[in-house]
């Protein structure tokens, strides 16, 4: 009865994304105030320099990087593509999975500019700005795919996607609290996209804390799992991941513009066990 539920669960919020306006969701979150990069505490800047640190610090290596739920967004893999051989895009809706290969195919149309993000990354890289342009080049270079994904099926992708060994590194950002009924679903989704990692692959996830909705269009209300930090940790931990760093940002009044309810944004870094 409990999982009969649970799947009844997952197809409320299926049916919840069939009206997502990736432009739209893009005009609410990755424009200024929160993608303002002359601003120290601007939310999209901080992601960015997390991510950083991360793809540089060495130990996150290897040859394939597959982004999990990258929605219509690239800004997750800017400092990946110069790690990785490979980095595979994946998305539930066909409508993400669109505005992702308008970029990639360069054929305009996308609804966002990315070249802001990718001018901040080069930054952080000690390269001057005006290199973008390599990286943009980078970028479309090592994007091997974008492919369907459902991360409430034990195998998420379809079984050739990936090699059988694993990915060598998951990145997902507000992807598994958006998608999830409640928190059992979102730690189950944790456990799933861990079958997709090699033995001792790197984790970094992105999300939302404290969330309880957010809007994916006009009028698009969807339901997000409100996540503390405990919970995060617990999830992790519950699914086989050893958690290696926990970062924390709290919005400052004037980010909250009112396309959503959430007080603050966590960055993990962990290993599959």
């Amino acid at each position: 009865m409990e999982i009969k539920g649970s799947e009844n669960g997952v197809a409320a919020m299926a049916a919840c994304y069939q009206g997502f306006n990736p432009a739209a969701y893009l005009q609410y979150n990755y424009t200024p105030p929160r993608a303002d990069f002359e601003r120290k505490d601007s939310i999209v800047p901080w992601k960015l320099a997390c991510l950083h640190r991360a793809f540089t610090e060495g130990d996150v290596s290897g040859k394939l990087l597959v982004d999990i739920g990258s929605g219509p967004t690239l800004y997750q893999v800017l400092s990946g593509c110069e790690v990785f051989d490979e980095v595979l895009l994946t998305d539930f809706l066909e409508v993400n999975r669109q505005e992702l290969r308008r970029w990639l195919q360069d054929e305009g149309g996308c609804s966002l500019d990315w070249t802001p993000y990718l001018q901040h990354v080069c930054k952080l890289e000690g390269r001057r700005p005006s290199a973008w342009t390599e990286k943009a080049a980078k970028l479309r270079q090592v994007i091997t795919d974008i492919l369907p994904i459902d991360v409430h099926r034990p195998q998420p992708l379809a079984p050739d996607a990936i090699p059988s060994a694993g990915a060598d590194c998951l990145v997902s950002c507000f992807c598994l609290e958006s998608v999830s009924p409640d928190l059992a679903a979102f730690t189950r989704a944790l456990g799933h996209i861990r079958k997709l990692l090699r033995p001792s692959g790197h984790l970094l996830l992105i999300g939302a804390l404290g969330e309880s909705y957010y809007f994916g269009g006009p009028g698009v209300k969807i339901p997000v799992v409100p996540l503390n930090e405990a919970q995060v940790c617990a999830s992790l931990n519950e699914s086989g991941y050893r958690l290696i760093r926990l970062e924390v940002y709290t919005l400052p009044q004037d980010m909250r513009v009112g396309v959503d309810d959430v007080s603050g944004v966590f960055f993990v870094k962990a290993r599959k066990e």
